[in-house]
């Protein structure tokens, strides 16, 4: 019985010097978006169809961006897809020089929009972009959905090493996708990115190589919204019969390690 009693307490002791270690993570910041506009001290609009520094926004898509495609209510953010005559227009918002993270949790809840020709993405782009340019800043997708493909995401990573091909990504079908919100978040740290759907894993990046060129995700990043229309990434057919659409975002949660 002795000898049992002091084996359950080395395994007590042992227990807690690993949950001591653990590290906490807190939230360090949340966007509820409460209220009837955008705050502007935090979000800032990307304009028109990119040019003439990027025209179609680099991937071909068809839409300009506007200041009038969105409206909040009751706690969300609503982005609108219209096409009004031959113009398709959304919106298009960041975080830019505003509000930038390195490492932790980052999730966001989303309700899709449906239809051939619909691309909306909750992203990150490396804050030294001004910099380097593009892939060399990096790219963390969290989250993109095409509308040509039905219960479809896919999350990837962009950087030098891939020439901005979408190499680093893996493709997830889940069934339920296009119904109510999910949570669509990362788990990044120095070593790995995590991709979870749900609190589901499903995809890891962890290169034992991390050159700049393939691990350019040891600096800030800032966060994008858009939904895009059209575009190079398996989404050219556009349906034009599914418009109005909207893509709505409940929250934005990011937590860090104390």
């Amino acid at each position: 019985m002795a000898t049992l009693k002091s084996y359950i307490l080395i395994v007590c002791i042992i227990f807690t010097a690993i949950s001591c270690t653990k590290k906490k993570k807190i939230l360090v910041w949340e966007e509820n978006f409460d209220g009837s506009i955008l705050n502007e001290a935090i979000w800032n609009y990307e304009l028109g169809d990119g040019c003439p520094n990027l025209c179609g926004w680099g991937n071909n898509e068809l839409q300009l961006y506007t200041k009038t495609n969105h409206f909040l209510k009751d706690g969300k953010l609503i982005i609108i897809a219209r096409k009004q005559d031959s113009i398709y227009t959304s919106t298009r918002i960041t975080t830019k020089a505003k509000k930038e993270f390195r490492y932790g949790n980052i999730e966001v809840r989303a309700k899709l929009p449906i239809g051939r020709g619909l691309w909306p993405a909750f992203w990150m782009l490396g804050a030294n972009i001004d910099q380097v340019n593009w892939p060399d800043c990096g790219e963390i997708d969290i989250l993109e959905y095409v509308g040509k493909e039905p219960k479809t995401i896919y999350t990837s990573l962009h950087t030098k090493d891939s020439h901005g091909n979408t190499i680093n990504t893996k493709k997830t079908i889940i069934e339920d996708i296009e119904t109510g919100f999910h949570l669509f978040s990362v788990n990044w740290t120095s070593d790995k990115i995590e991709f979870f759907v749900d609190a589901t894993l499903i995809y890891t990046f962890s290169p034992e190589d991390k050159t700049e060129d393939i691990w350019p995700f040891d600096q800030p990043f800032y966060l994008i919204i858009n939904l895009a229309i059209g575009g190079n990434f398996r989404a050219p057919e556009v349906d034009d019969s599914i418009f109005p659409q909207e893509f709505i975002i409940d929250y934005i949660k990011v937590y860090q390690e104390e």
